[in-house]
């Protein structure tokens, strides 16, 4: 991991940043909050440690909510020792990921934030394959299968396919599925929907004991077990 540490405790930071360091990650150090808030907007790194209380004139939530208006992503766990559950609250709610306070464990502040940074590439991976009870399409093949039975979908009853699973357990309206699968801001008045939908299930429903594709009465179309 490619870490900052901002910290203005000495003792603090020299404890945290020898220990990542023997732990094999690469730390990069700020005293203040403007060196940090500088380092945070400029360069790329795996996860942030961040003190609430900060000297520079910069404290450890300006640093927060400036990076998350910047559309900064970087897992941000904050290290403080305002313990009360209200300070905690806020810094969560300003955009940190986690929360530790001090006296802290360096063994649970190194476990924590390798489980933010394992959260946040898995979060960054693109999805490729999406499933539902027996149901499954691999968006990268164009492979749909339901209980290991292929399935040969038209490209359009693909797309209307994918709608419904990345909307599992939702109400999908006719709207949704003009300007999401046909790209139309408008309804044509025309039976196209419900066409391509008694098509889809006929292919996914049919041959199959449970029937996946509901219809919502006066409401649209449900993907569900």
């Amino acid at each position: 991991m490619r870490v900052l540490l901002v910290e203005d405790d000495q003792t603090v930071r020299n404890f945290v940043a020898k220990g990542l360091a023997e732990a094999g990650h690469l730390v990069e150090q700020a005293e203040d909050g403007k060196n940090g808030l500088s380092l945070a907007a400029s360069e790329k790194f795996d996860v942030i440690i961040l003190d609430r209380m900060l000297p520079g004139g910069v404290e450890g939530l300006h640093i927060l909510q400036t990076l998350r208006n910047q559309n900064n992503t970087t897992p941000v766990l904050l290290l403080s020792a305002l313990a009360d559950v209200d300070e905690k609250v806020a810094g969560l709610k300003a955009g940190g990921d986690d929360y530790v306070t001090k006296p802290f464990s360096f063994s649970e502040l190194q476990a924590r934030l390798e489980a933010l940074v394992r959260r946040n590439r898995n979060e960054a991976q693109p999805q490729t394959r999406l499933t539902i009870g027996d149901l499954e399409i691999d968006l990268l093949s164009r492979n749909v299968r339901r209980a290991g039975q292929k399935i040969d979908l038209q490209p359009r009853e693909f797309r209307l396919l994918e709608f419904l699973m990345r909307h599992a357990g939702q109400v999908v309206t006719r709207t949704m599925l003009l300007e999401g699968v046909w790209d139309y801001h408008f309804d044509p008045q025309t039976n196209v929907i419900d066409v391509h939908i008694s098509r889809l299930r006929q292919k996914i429903d049919k041959p199959f004991q449970r029937a996946l594709v509901h219809t919502i009465r006066n409401a649209g179309y449900m993907l569900q077990e």
